[in-house]
């Protein structure tokens, strides 16, 4: 066994294994919410790199409903729910079976409904003490270059492993630099009623997941995830020196999106929290990779500022009013 195989999670080399010799031609990420979001960057790692395969990004129950043609005998799927028990995800997992897909699914619960309703499943951490590389972000990544690896012989697998492994540290720094930061976000945005997130890319599921997952969700903000390339299209017109943005900036080929979003921001917003990857201390991770791990840290930090934000209102993220508590 390699070095780079001793690093991968056991259930995803065993997935990665038997995957050789098949035919993929298409792959479909589906889930819904903030496990939705995690697959954006995968997303853009699959545009940008694979040759041959092509692929799209679902939330669960459209998956179903659309049921798209290309869905069949040579199709990857690859589910997420945190729970295992998002009831969509689950039947979208069944669902991609009966049409002959190959299916794996990620999820912190081992024994979860959609652990054993799809082929393969791959178990990740979760917590203050989960490692990058073991986090839900990082096994994805082990699947998605793993899978590129295998069935294009794509020579990113290992750097994107030793980045994988690497990234720990780069997120220990990225905290502590931001951690005063984090303090006075939560204190000067503690009463506002609305607060708009940007970015592009690699980055654009972070900034989707922040604004409903955390905003929306977890805080009872109003909210919306602004793709930067939109922003001229119509959502600039809001901005002035009372609305509060988000604004991250990543590694990416989409950069300069972000960049020309906030040139315009500073002109006329004043309440702008900027987010960049550049200023994080990525030592030692292959250039090749920076712009997909990028997302991965912006992420991580962004949770520590919703950290800050929930203890400043005196609104713990686990409030809810109508998830897990009413029919819907």
């Amino acid at each position: 066994m390699s070095q780079t195989a001793a690093q991968v999670n056991h259930k995803v080399q065993a997935f990665l294994d038997d995957l050789k010799g098949k035919t993929i031609d298409h792959v479909f990420f589906v889930a819904c919410g903030g496990s939705s979001a995690i697959m954006y960057p995968s997303k853009y790692v699959f545009d940008r790199e694979a040759k041959a395969i092509s692929s799209d990004l679902y939330s669960s129950n459209e998956f179903i409903q659309r049921n798209p043609v290309q869905l069949g005998e040579n199709t990857l799927v690859i589910l997420c729910s945190h729970s295992g028990n998002t009831p969509e995800t689950v039947k979208a997992a069944g669902f991609a079976r009966k049409k002959g897909a190959l299916t794996i699914a990620m999820t912190f619960e081992p024994d979860s409904p959609l652990a054993k309703e799809a082929e393969y499943v791959a178990v990740y951490d979760w917590g203050e003490n989960a490692q990058a590389i073991n986090t839900n972000y990082g096994v994805l990544y082990q699947i998605v270059f793993g899978a590129l690896h295998v069935l294009e012989n794509h020579l990113a697998f290992e750097q994107a492993i030793d980045g994988l492994n690497k990234l720990q540290a780069v997120y220990d720094k990225a905290l502590k630099q931001e951690a005063d930061h984090a303090k006075a976000f939560a204190k000067a945005h503690e009463k506002e009623d609305i607060i708009y997130t940007m970015a592009s890319g690699a980055n654009y599921g972070v900034a989707y997941s922040y604004s409903i997952c955390i905003l929306m969700e977890m805080q009872w903000i109003h909210s919306h995830a602004i793709h930067a390339g939109e922003y001229f299209h119509g959502p600039f017109e809001i901005i002035d020196e009372s609305v509060p943005f988000i604004i991250l900036l990543g590694l990416d080929e989409t950069r300069p999106l972000e960049e020309r979003a906030l040139s315009f921001s500073k002109r006329y917003g004043k309440k702008l929290t900027v987010l960049d990857a550049e200023t994080y201390d990525f030592s030692g991770i292959d250039d090749s990779v920076k712009g997909y791990l990028a997302p991965l840290v912006l992420n991580r930090v962004l949770r520590s500022y919703a950290d800050e934000l929930a203890e400043a209102r005196n609104h713990p993220l686990s409030q809810r009013r109508y998830m897990w508590k009413v029919e819907y």
